[in-house]
């Protein structure tokens, strides 16, 4: 399992390559944007009609589900729903999939390599393509009533828009000189595909391969991927795609509430290790002191220098400029064969992570410790080619015991101290069978990186950065424990009795 010298290189520097070039090509899509997106509103003006006859055997439901036993379970309560509102509505029963068991393949969560599947299974009996998340919740007669609006013989792109504020970082800083012209659905609310655009993807796809090593952000890739610099259909934003619910109109809803599955786990059971460095324990430090370091019930500050007045642990690993690999692997070793037996989580964070520990501990009663649980923001390398998932570091990365006690029973470890640890995490548990388990509370980013849309139906469990920000606001405006919390907890209980 130990991945070879060269190999490892390999990922350092296609991955290097890969971000110059998508900055690159992002840059040259700028130039252009404004003409090629007045000119992509000519898909917009066709098509929209009260009169196009869809009913439910003509929709092929594809819930984002994950394999882990929670988050299974949920996409299962969902399509019992949907199921039971087809009855309900004495319509046919329609195809409902649960993304997770479609395929075995690392990349199936990105959608694109499953439209030749869906392109060849649906094309003849069905109209659309809708995709949700397994907490959208869905109003069949509405959803229906929506559809009809569009013409299912033409090239549809349907969801609820969001755009970018501010050119963000992950984003690659793309339509620079105006980041509110492109729009990329909330898969909270639902999005939709018609067969004809699926078609056309699939024929795509299977002329040129998927040229992006990296995906970050998967909705607004694959509206970038079907907008294809204007000769495809933008996003047709869908009023009836909610995430408040609160219009009767809404065809989906999304409910903003952390899990919550029994009592929170408790602080004891979390054992927090913090990446620092020697030249950032005198600012780097005190902000996470001063902010969430007092919700932890075990925290340990691992640095390349023992310095007593934080105190800071020198594990005898070098610092290095990038990667870190080294410095994690060592922290893993040290939870796992030290005196840390009794704890069932082991959280690693930057020093430059803002997190909530409360909320962590919600998050956290819904997994099983006894199973091999990897859990943050999932990115992927490569996963058009057998790559893998990774969780990205700077949001924070879970572990239970047992996932770590699989990855030092293998023999796969870093290629050098300064290889991305949380890429080389992500190969290994690969290889090991451990899946990335996705949480969209976690950010790689600050606040400012993502739409406000986005981020009102969640409740955060962290952010990355202090570049051109307050690190100290920030926590106690997004993160920091309060009255609010326990009052969607309430809330989620109440939901949780409705279905």
């Amino acid at each position: 399992m130990r991945p070879p010298a060269r190999r490892g290189r390999r990922l350092a520097l296609p991955a290097l390559l890969s971000l110059l070039t998508c900055s690159l090509a992002f840059a040259l899509v700028s130039k252009d944007v404004k003409k090629e997106v007045k000119q992509s509103k000519n898909w917009e003006k066709s098509g929209i009609s009260e009169k196009n006859d869809v009913d439910l055997k003509g929709i092929a439901f594809v819930i984002q589900s994950q394999s882990n036993s929670f988050h299974a379970k949920k996409a299962e309560q969902l399509k019992q729903s949907i199921l039971k509102q087809a009855a309900d509505l004495t319509q046919e029963v329609p195809r409902v999939l649960l993304l997770h068991q479609l395929a075995q393949q690392e990349g199936a969560w990105t959608i694109l390599p499953l439209l030749p599947h869906f392109s060849v299974t649906y094309s003849r009996n069905s109209s659309w393509i809708f995709f949700c998340e397994e907490e959208t919740r869905i109003q069949i007669p509405q959803l229906l009533q929506a559809l009809r609006r569009y013409d299912p013989s033409k090239e549809w792109f349907l969801g609820k828009a969001l755009h970018d504020e501010e050119s963000t970082i992950i984003h690659h800083y793309a339509f620079s000189e105006n980041p509110t012209v492109f729009k990329y659905p909330d898969f909270a609310a639902g999005w939709a595909l018609s067969i004809p655009l699926v078609n056309k993807l699939t024929k795509r796809l299977k002329s040129e391969s998927l040229k992006s090593d990296f995906t970050i952000d998967l909705k607004y890739e694959i509206a970038l991927y079907i907008w294809d610099r204007g000769d495809g259909p933008p996003l047709t934003p869908v009023p009836e795609f909610c995430t408040d619910g609160v219009d009767s109109s809404c065809a989906t809803a999304f409910h903003s509430f952390l899990p919550l599955c029994g009592n929170p786990v408790k602080k004891k059971d979390i054992f927090v290790a913090v990446k620092t460095c020697k030249k950032f324990h005198g600012d780097r430090i005190p902000i996470v002191k001063q902010t969430w370091a007092g919700q932890a019930g075990h925290i340990e500050y691992y640095s390349d220098y023992a310095d007593s007045s934080v105190p800071t642990v020198d594990l005898g690993i070098p610092n290095t400029e990038r990667g870190h690999c080294g410095k994690t692997f060592a922290i893993l070793e040290r939870f796992l064969n030290h005196s840390y037996d009794k704890i069932a989580w082991l959280v690693i964070v930057d020093d430059d992570t803002l997190i909530s520990i409360s909320r962590l501990q919600h998050l956290l009663s819904c997994y099983d410790a006894s199973e091999p649980v990897f859990l943050g923001e999932r990115y992927g390398y490569g996963l058009g080619t057998g790559g893998y998932s990774y969780v990205t570091g700077g949001g924070g990365m879970v572990f239970s015991r047992e996932a770590i006690r699989r990855l030092l029973a293998s023999k796969c470890r870093c290629y050098s101290n300064d290889a991305p640890d949380d890429m080389v995490l992500g190969m290994c548990f690969s290889g090991l069978g451990v899946p990335v388990t996705h949480s969209p509370l976690f950010h790689q980013a600050r606040p400012v990186d993502y739409p406000k849309d986005y981020l009102s139906h969640q409740v955060p469990i962290s952010f990355h950065k202090h570049w051109n920000i307050d690190p100290v606001k920030v926590y106690f405006t997004w993160l920091a424990p309060s009255e609010e919390d326990r009052a969607r907890q309430e809330t989620r209980k109440g939901f949780k009795e409705e279905l």
